[in-house]
């Protein structure tokens, strides 16, 4: 395998890793109060903010 190669794929893997690092302190820096919730309850209150509306 010629230098290159190994240069390559070293470049590429050292990229994939800081590529995951980065999404990892993205992702703990998001807000997930609006993905616990429960679907139910989103559709309740999505409900009633559409008969609100109405009214």
């Amino acid at each position: 395998m010629q230098t290159w190669h190994v240069i390559l794929i070293i470049v590429l893997v050292l990229a994939v890793i800081w590529s995951n690092i980065a999404l990892l302190k993205y992702s703990a820096k998001m807000d997930l109060k609006k993905f616990n919730q429960d679907p139910i309850e989103k559709a309740k209150q999505q409900d009633s903010k559409s008969d609100e509306k109405e009214s």
